[in-house]
């Protein structure tokens, strides 16, 4: 499948608006939370238990738990329980809707405008290196 054929299958059940998406930026402007946001990132839909997140960025857990806390009410982030357990992992949709959002109408109808921005992303995105997210 060429790049410009990912153009045609962008999901936009999930509209964002300017307030939704200053949250969502907003979260990501501090360090710690940038750096969980990364390392959930690149662990994919797995996710990741909190005690993991805490021990790879080197960060106190009721640190952790207020910043992981401000990305799921974000919505660029999700939680669930398994066991004794909270996992969480990217909000893949939320997140999704963040970037179409910002990068919404950039070719102005000229799609090889938007394509080096792709282009650039897919490699990066589709390596298939674990997490180690702690100096990313």
């Amino acid at each position: 499948m060429k790049t410009l054929d990912l153009i045609q299958y962008v999901d936009y059940r999930r509209q964002m608006d300017i307030s939704v998406a200053s949250k969502a930026l907003g979260a990501l402007s501090q360090e710690s939370r940038l750096r969980a946001f990364r390392l959930l990132v690149r662990s994919g839909i797995e996710g990741m238990a909190a005690g993991r997140i805490a021990d790879a960025l080197g960060i106190p857990h009721n640190t952790l738990s207020t910043h992981l806390s401000t990305l799921v009410n974000a919505g660029l982030v999700n939680s669930r329980r398994e066991s004794r357990s909270i996992i969480y992992s990217i909000d893949f949709e939320g997140t999704r809707a963040l970037l179409t959002f910002l990068m919404e109408k950039c070719c102005q109808g000229s799609p090889e405008v938007c394509l080096p921005v792709l282009e650039s992303l897919l490699p990066r995105c589709c390596d298939s290196t674990k997490p180690s997210g702690v100096n990313s």
